[in-house]
């Protein structure tokens, strides 16, 4: 241990290594300034004498500094140089990699993956909005924290849109299982490369295995050039020949031919797979906004206030000129099944006319702003209907309110925003985690804990 103290300086105390990154040596150390554990990467020593290898680890610091605060992009504390060696601190993570999960489980249920590749989306796309591009997407560099969300780390290798590449024409730059085909053949990586490789990962997260695993590196890095891709659905009966074309789209060998953004991509997948499943969807509690102190009426109740609100609106339609019949109505709510006997009246003088045309969905939700503000937005989405539109906000509402705890009630609001909007769409795996952050911030709530069970049961 006395070698390693020497490493860093005095302030980031008793470090442990976890590993090996693209160009150093990562370590698990407590910053006596922040009062946390963080995490240290070292460019190795091997390295530290090449004034070029010095420069892109800089480089890479300087890329990773620029996306702090971005959703899902591993937050950056300090950069500096240690004897000779320079290093960057970060946060650490402690849920380890998709790589560890698929070593341990192997393909993934589909919503589960769907979340992951959501949050690693956003990661991605904010960067290219930096004009900074990955360059070696891969589960290993898709880290989880404890609540299993995904955070892009290892931008080692990232190029920059404004600064000149460190790397010789005709190098390879990257992971040869989710190398994009002009990568493999020495081009420069654009955003699109990036977007072939997250294709990748998702597609090894739903099948288990990546689409062209051959024996060698050489040969699967042969294979994303010329070979055809190969179909998700034929390797795994499970999944529905609607997301084939999504891959083989996303998997282009050209990158005009791929989506626009690597939220796109995930979109397009999610629809590929729910467009067949026909999921049904419960009723769930109502979300929350703001204030603890509000009123929930339990679900059966607000039922059957509806049933007699129709039954009301039937008389007062009628102008008496109907006849009158008892009607049984049964409604289902969380606490069982009520039964209702009420008299309605049905028109028989004039036909009924034909209902109005539902009004246009709300426009797509722009991503801005602080915590509070986010979570407002993807709460009105909510209330709209607009579960989907209300997904991107909360995410990054829970992203920016994260570790505030009881001293702002809203991360616990944003928890279960989120949790409650991916429940109504029917992607309960990734709803759980969110729902129980909620119910760990504020136990005192009975909603989040019974929308909880719904979603573990879902």
């Amino acid at each position: 241990m006395a070698v390693e103290t020497q490493l860093l300086p005095p302030r980031y105390r008793s470090p442990r290594r976890l590993g090996r990154g693209a160009m150093g040596e990562i370590y698990l150390a407590t910053d006596d300034l922040l009062g946390r554990e963080v995490a240290v990467k070292v460019l190795a020593d091997h390295y530290a004498a090449d004034e070029g290898i010095r420069e892109r680890f800089k480089r890479e610091a300087l890329a990773a500094a620029r996306l702090s605060g971005e959703p899902g992009a591993v937050t950056i504390f300090d950069v500096g140089d240690w004897e000779g060696r320079p290093f960057i601190v970060m946060e650490h993570l402690s849920g380890g990699s998709l790589e560890d999960r698929l070593r341990r489980e192997g393909a993934q249920p589909p919503g589960r993956a769907l979340g992951w590749l959501e949050q690693a989306a956003a990661a991605l796309d904010a960067a290219h909005r930096h004009g900074i591009v990955h360059r070696d997407v891969k589960p290993a560099n898709l880290l989880l924290n404890d609540r299993d969300e995904v955070t892009v780390a290892d931008f080692g290798i990232a190029s920059s849109a404004g600064m000149d590449s460190m790397t010789l024409t005709g190098t390879v730059l990257g992971t040869a299982g989710y190398l994009s085909p002009e990568q493999a053949e020495g081009q420069r990586a654009t955003p699109a490369s990036d977007l072939y490789a997250l294709a990748v990962v998702a597609y090894e997260l739903l099948s288990g295995e990546r689409p062209f695993e051959r024996e060698s590196p050489t040969a699967e890095a042969a294979a994303h050039v010329n070979a055809p891709v190969p179909s998700i659905s034929a390797r795994c009966k499970n999944l529905p020949p609607e997301i084939d074309q999504v891959f083989q789209r996303a998997l282009a060998k050209d990158p005009r031919q791929r989506p626009g953004s690597a939220r796109e991509f995930v979109a397009e997948l999610r629809d590929g797979l729910f467009r067949s499943a026909g999921a049904t969807r419960e009723l769930a509690p109502t979300p929350q906004r703001r204030s603890p102190a509000r009123v929930l009426v339990p679900v059966g109740l607000l039922l059957l206030a509806g049933a007699i609100g129709a039954v009301v609106a039937a008389i007062v339609t009628s102008g008496g000129n109907s006849d009158p019949q008892v009607v049984t109505r049964t409604v289902t709510g969380p606490a069982g099944t009520t039964t209702a006997r009420q008299t309605v009246t049905h028109q028989t003088t004039a036909a009924a006319k034909p209902p109005p045309p539902p009004p246009p969905p709300p426009p797509p939700a722009a991503v801005t702003g602080g915590g509070h503000s986010l979570n407002d937005q993807g709460y009105s989405r909510i209330q709209a209907g607009d579960y989907a539109g209300a997904v991107p906000l909360l995410q990054s509402a829970v992203q920016k309110l994260r570790g505030l705890g009881p001293s702002d009630p809203y991360e616990a609001f944003a928890n279960y925003n989120l949790g409650y909007a991916l429940y109504r769409l029917g992607r309960c795996d990734e709803a759980v985690p969110y729902l129980q952050r909620a119910d760990q911030l504020e136990p005192q709530r009975p909603e989040p804990r019974q929308l909880l069970q719904r979603a573990e049961r879902c």
